[in-house]
């Protein structure tokens, strides 16, 4: 189990190091766009700031989410063995760990922002139309992240399904 755990563990990373590459580049290229259209003055760079700093939380929360997520499906097929109420107990403390890193994560950085850029602005409205590149960058990596992980989900499962026919001779829905 543990060997076949750190492979998975490889993929996974190997493929989030290749999708956060191209996305990485996108980000660049769209703070570049953010920087000449959006930003009050040319030199400010508030919004776009605030973009890269979302883009980076979002990109750290996949990191954070693929790691925590293959160490708990080892644990819990490890519990599975055991019985259902086992492997529940552990799948569901490994998602509680999960959305509560992340969703922290998250709020603390938006706060440090906020707090911030209280300084820099006294028209609160400004202020929030600044802030609100935050959320434009958690949600551009999260949205390729999403179809990324899609697609290298199918993968996975076409993969294995292969490999039960091919290689391991099952029919088709065998346990």
């Amino acid at each position: 189990m543990s060997y076949i755990a750190s492979l998975i563990s490889d993929g996974a990373t190997t493929f989030l190091k290749t999708e956060y590459f191209w996305i990485s580049v996108f980000v660049v290229i769209f703070a570049a766009i953010i920087a000449c259209t959006v930003e009050e003055e040319f030199g400010q760079f508030y919004t776009t700031f605030a973009f890269l700093l979302g883009a980076i939380t979002s990109t750290v929360s996949g990191y954070i989410g693929m790691w925590v997520a293959v160490q708990a499906n080892v644990r819990t097929a490890k519990m599975a063995i055991k019985g259902m109420d086992e492997a529940f107990g552990v799948a569901f403390k490994g998602g509680m760990v999960l959305g509560f890193t992340l969703v922290g994560l998250a709020l603390c950085n938006l706060m440090i922002l906020l707090s911030v850029y209280k300084g820099y602005y006294s028209d609160k409205l400004k202020m929030f139309e600044a802030v609100a590149g935050y959320g434009l960058g958690g949600s551009t990596v999260a949205l390729f992240g999403r179809v990324g992980g899609g697609i290298y989900t199918k993968a996975a499962d076409v993969g294995a399904d292969l490999v039960g026919k091919v290689i391991e001779d099952m029919d088709e829905d065998s346990i």
